[in-house]
C-alpha cells in the first residue's frame, strides 16, 4: 500500500498554534502523529513524505525515524535542511531527493514539497501550504484538481492513501 503525508514538523512547538493543531503541546502532537502513522502503516507499506518531517526538534532525528513504520521515501522540504545532513539517510529511507515522479497505479504523480502552478498532468502531490487559504495563490491552486496537498493539517494528522488524499483535498477545497 502507498501512503502520502507532509509537513508533520515533528518537534516544532510553534506549529501547534501556527496551524491551529488540536494539541496542547509539541510532545502531545509528536506522539499523536507517530501513533496515527503507525496505526495505518505496516512494515512493507511505502510512505511518501513530501517534506518537512522534522523541524526545530530537541530530539535527535533517529528518535522519530526509528519509531515510524514502513518503507519511507523522503522528498526534501524547506525545513528538512536542518536535520537531513545529521543522519545516514540510507539507513532510514528507501529514496530521497528534491522531487520524484511515481506510478500511483492510477496514473503518474509528480511529488514536490512546493506546489507547481503550471503542472496539469494527472496528479501533483505537494506539501508546504499546511491548511493556509489566505495567500494570493489559493484561488488558483484551489481550481487545480490535479493539485493534492499531502499536509497532515488537512489529512487527519495521518498518512493517507491516494483515494483518501483526493477526497480530503476535494472536501477542503469546497469548504474554503
Amino acid at each position: 500500500m502507498n501512503y502520502y503525508t507532509s509537513d508533520l514538523h515533528l518537534g516544532h512547538a510553534e506549529i501547534v498554534g501556527m496551524s491551529g493543531r488540536p494539541f496542547s503541546c509539541v510532545r502531545e502532537m509528536d506522539e499523536a502523529l507517530i501513533r496515527n502513522w503507525n496505526s495505518r502503516v505496516c512494515k512493507n507499506d511505502d510512505v511518501y513524505i513530501i517534506g518537512d518531517l522534522i523541524y526545530k526538534s530537541e530530539c535527535p532525528p533517529e528518535e522519530y525515524l526509528s519509531r515510524l513504520r514502513g518503507r519511507k521515501h523522503l522528498i526534501f522540504g524547506n525545513h528538512d535542511l536542518t536535520w537531513k545532513d545529521c543522519v545516514d539517510l540510507s539507513k532510514w529511507f528507501v529514496s530521497w531527493g528534491w522531487g520524484d515522479r511515481i506510478d500511483t497505479g492510477q496514473g503518474y504523480a509528480l511529488l514536490s514539497h512546493f506546489p507547481l502552478f503550471t503542472y496539469i498532468r494527472k496528479y501533483q502531490i505537494h506539501g508546504h501550504l499546511h491548511n493556509r487559504t489566505n495567500q494570493e495563490y489559493w484561488s488558483f491552486l484551489r481550481a487545480m484538481p490535479c493539485s493534492l496537498n499531502a499536509g497532515v493539517d488537512i489529512n487527519g494528522y495521518a498518512p493517507v492513501t491516494l483515494s483518501e488524499l483526493v477526497r480530503n483535498n476535494e472536501k477542503f477545497k469546497q469548504e474554503h
